[in-house]
């Protein structure tokens, strides 16, 4: 198994979000080549603004392992992590942080900011960005361009 399969399990979960009307994201954690965390945004249905994917599946890997603290574990994510999700990533000491499209608005590992390479932070993880970018990317865009579609006053459907 490798980077893109783990992405490709985040992005299942991303669907699952979506057919709840919640933005498409979705997370993995992975120990030792096992998902042993899995997440999606839910933060309206939940009333829940901590409720990103990442976070819900950092939440899903400390039950699983009976601990918060995850060394040696990497976490897959369809949209780069926010600011409120890279606190938690440092918290949890994930090692490694995967993700799929770039956020310019609000990703906090490069695009609007860079938590992740601050060295004076007492926990530092791996950050690869861009796989499977396209795909991660296209969900966010497809769900955001039917959000902003209308229906014409009169119009037969």
């Amino acid at each position: 198994m490798d980077d893109e399969w783990f992405m490709r399990e985040a992005l299942l979960l991303a669907r699952e979000a979506e057919k709840l009307g919640e933005v498409p994201v979705g997370a993995v954690v992975v120990k030792q080549g096992e998902i042993i965390g899995r997440g999606f945004n839910h933060p309206i249905a939940s009333h829940d603004p901590s409720a990103h994917a990442e976070v819900m599946a950092l939440r899903d890997a400390a039950r699983q392992i009976g601990n918060y603290r995850m060394p040696g574990c990497s976490l897959y994510v369809t949209l780069e992590p926010c600011v409120m999700c890279a606190g938690a990533i440092f918290h949890a000491r994930i090692a490694r942080v995967v993700y799929g499209a770039p956020e310019p608005k609000t990703g906090a590992a490069g695009s609007a900011v860079e938590l992740f390479g601050l060295a004076h932070l007492n926990h530092h993880a791996e950050i690869v960005g861009g796989i499977l970018a396209a795909e991660c990317a296209g969900i966010v865009s497809e769900f955001f361009a039917r959000k902003r579609v209308r229906p014409v006053a009169g119009a037969n459907a």
